[in-house]
């Protein structure tokens, strides 16, 4: 995924202007559309009161999704469990 290509960058400032430069010096950009950041964003896999984030363990996913909802992504690489739950109702 293009996120994970992303590039952690910094200011510097010359006389004239400001300029993004990777921090990590042994790396080039090759387009003006490659996906920088300026931040680490928090580890939303895991519970953090100081960030906010409730974590994921304990949701519900979708197993055959692949987008966020998916159950690869939303477990963070740590499995899931699958249930299977039935009801009985009368008809109204």
């Amino acid at each position: 995924e293009k996120f994970d290509g992303a590039t952690e960058v910094t200011i510097r400032k010359t006389a004239t202007r400001r300029r993004l430069e990777p921090v990590n010096p042994t790396f080039k950009f090759r387009a003006d559309t490659d996906l920088v950041y300026l931040e680490a964003s928090p580890d939303f896999c895991r519970r953090d009161s100081t960030t906010g984030t409730m974590g994921t363990t304990g949701r519900r996913c979708n197993k055959t999704s692949r987008n966020t909802d998916g159950c690869d992504i939303m477990c963070c690489g740590r499995g899931f469990k699958t249930t299977r739950t039935s009801r009985k109702e009368r008809c109204k």
